[in-house]
């Protein structure tokens, strides 16, 4: 149940960084927004919410490589 809190709170911490201008952002903000988006995978990954994620990626992938045949 805390992972799911966490995650949540980083989801918003994500969502309000993203939304600032790209001018005003430094290569070090860049850093930090990567690095809390890793994060936010991690603790996602293990919940249902994130195998549904790797489903539905999973069978996107499987699409496009049986398109390109």
């Amino acid at each position: 149940m805390v992972t799911i809190n966490v995650a949540v709170l980083l989801v918003v911490v994500v969502i309000w960084r993203l939304r600032r201008r790209t001018e005003a952002r430094s290569r070090f903000d860049e850093k930090l927004t990567v690095i809390i988006v890793l994060a936010l995978g991690v603790l996602i990954a293990p919940t249902p919410v994130g195998e549904g994620i790797l489903n539905v990626l999973g069978q996107l992938a499987s699409g496009a490589t049986q398109a390109g045949r």
